[in-house]
């Protein structure tokens, strides 16, 4: 009887599977046959494709019961027509849905965790064309399966990174990326979730005969996502990354009551912004050197100066001017 896994390094099925390609002498890949050439142009070759889950309960939790908190005192009255409008409360503010949002990161991580973990397995120094996917787990509401799958890869020669990267960019965008000096670190995801109740204003604009912009929701949908994109750059400064090479961007819209409210006909819009990117860091910073001459002459250019200076000198026309840079450059081609 097999011990009971203790969610600790490679799961027993992730173990087999490595165990069984490395007997075998066989690797598997996702990548296309030009991602395969360009990778091995700069010295990288796969060594297997690399995956990792974790299935998640999401429960209900934080103030009220609940993660969609409005956070307006003024809910409970239909026809409050106060001069200040609903506040967005935003996770990366410390609303209620903040709980939600860490729920989701920690989940992510488990599985980039366990992928990372597999690519160590197999000797390889990063994975290419990462992608990370969210599914309802069958069988168990309100459970989340987070499952990331991409192609590890490693560097031909002696030296290997400590740390594997993770990287949603394929073949070709890797080759692009170390060409031009820069090196993938992490596979980041910045998620924010905003709620803001529909207040007497927003209420009033949404039933106007008039076209008129939604203020409120306008706000809304802007704070998530700046939240969001805030929450992706922390975490590549964290990561020691220079920049975030972006893969995608969500937003999910909906509705739903407020439990705030004494009415049941009252309710507030969420958002949910979600940001997938590729943290990456410079791997190599040179000062070129000086160029002394843009254009390479051919032949004796100290002949031809000469030649140029006396021309100058015999015709009556001169310019003192032209005269003047052509004994400079002879004096400084003579050094």
């Amino acid at each position: 009887m097999s011990e009971p896994w203790s969610s600790g390094g490679l799961p027993p099925a992730a173990a087999e599977r490595l165990a069984s390609a490395e007997r075998s002498g066989t690797w598997t890949s996702a990548l296309s046959t030009g991602e395969f050439a360009a990778i091995r142009s700069v010295g990288f070759e796969p060594v297997g494709q690399v995956m990792g889950s974790a299935v998640f309960r999401i429960g209900r939790a934080g103030r009220y019961w609940g993660y969609h908190d409005c956070q307006y005192a003024g809910a409970r009255y239909l026809y409050r027509t106060s001069r200040q409008d609903a506040p967005v409360a935003l996770s990366g503010g410390g609303a209620p849905s903040r709980a939600l949002v860490e729920v989701f990161d920690r989940a992510r991580r488990t599985a980039l965790d366990r992928m990372t973990a597999e690519c160590r397995a197999l000797g390889g120094d990063g994975v290419l064309s990462a992608a990370l996917t969210m599914a309802p787990f069958v069988g168990s509401a309100g459970s989340l399966e987070f499952k990331v799958i991409g192609t590890a890869v490693r560097a031909r020669g002696g030296r290997h990174a400590r740390q594997p990267f993770t990287s949603h960019l394929d073949g070709q965008g890797f080759v692009k990326l170390l060409g031009a000096g820069w090196v993938p670190v992490g596979l980041l995801v910045g998620m924010s979730v905003g709620v803001r109740h529909d207040d007497y204003r927003t209420t009033s604009q949404a039933y106007s005969w008039r076209n008129v912009e939604m203020r409120g929701w306008s706000d809304l949908v802007h704070g998530v996502r700046s939240d969001a994109r805030q929450q992706l750059g922390a975490q590549a400064a964290r990561c020691g990354g220079d920049g975030v090479v972006m893969a995608a961007g969500d937003l999910r819209v909906w509705s739903e009551k407020c439990f705030r409210s004494n009415r049941s006909d009252q309710e507030d819009h969420i958002a949910e912004a979600t940001m997938v990117g590729t943290t990456i860091a410079r791997f190599q910073v040179r000062t070129p050197p000086p160029r002394t001459l843009s254009v390479l002459p051919l032949g004796d250019r100290g002949a031809k100066l000469r030649r140029r200076l006396a021309t100058a000198a015999a015709s009556p026309y001169v310019d003192n001017a032209q005269y003047r840079r052509l004994v400079e450059e002879i004096h400084e081609f003579d050094g």
